[in-house]
């Protein structure tokens, strides 16, 4: 399995960003715990759309959802989560996620405000021993088509801190990325959902476009 999953993302990076090719899938990952990991319907397929048309890639925008612990993980070499409270992840779906991000996958976590307690002590036991490190601003995430010299931008309040980047790094390669404080992933929604204004919404649409373009690119 974990082979079948290196030849799938070794695959999709040789890949160009071209219409002509398969489309690249990324999924909705659920959860267990109480969390509402179905937050943010409408975020995942119109970030998929804003790729297709601004980047020229070439990703399916009917997104699918895989739960942590099943084979189907190993089919989307990307996979975002979200939500407001609990995440647990039980042994079986920690051996899972270790196998998957082992093996070439990747993961994103977006606190969607209330999340952060309970997320962090969870992507740390998928590796024992290895810790969430904040991202520099240098990090070449911040800097792929679309330039972020001060890191995340900054979607909404929250509890009005600074918004921050943190990694999950497995034999030197970032395997998880977390984003907090910044909400990434309301700003990817459609834009009667929260009414943000269309330049903190194309903030967060080009720093999602950036996390994509890194993971098919790397």
């Amino acid at each position: 399995m974990i082979r079948k999953l290196i030849f799938l993302c070794l695959a999709f990076t040789a890949l160009s960003f071209t219409s002509d090719e398969k489309p690249l899938k990324i999924a909705l990952l659920k959860y267990n715990g109480g969390g509402d990991w179905y937050a943010n319907p409408t975020s995942l397929p119109n970030l998929a759309k804003y790729c297709n048309q601004n980047q020229g890639m070439n990703l399916e925008t009917n997104i699918p959802t895989v739960e942590v612990g099943s084979p189907e993980l190993f089919n989307y070499p990307f996979v975002h989560m979200t939500g407001h409270g609990n995440v647990v992840f039980n042994e079986q779906e920690l051996d899972n996620l270790r196998a998957y991000l082992g093996g070439g996958g990747f993961l994103h976590a977006d606190d969607n405000y209330g999340m952060d307690p309970y997320i962090r002590p969870q992507l740390e036991k998928i590796f024992p021993g290895s810790k969430l490190v904040e991202l520099p601003f240098t990090h070449p995430i911040f800097h792929q088509k679309f330039d972020f010299p001060g890191g995340l931008p900054k979607i909404h309040e929250h509890d009005g801190k600074a918004p921050q980047a943190f990694g999950l790094f497995h034999e030197g390669r970032l395997v998880a990325l977390y984003t907090y404080e910044c909400d990434l992933g309301d700003g990817w929604e459609d834009q009667d959902v929260h009414k943000d204004p269309n330049e903190v919404r194309e903030k967060a649409l080009k720093m999602g476009a950036n996390i994509l373009r890194y993971v098919f690119s790397n």
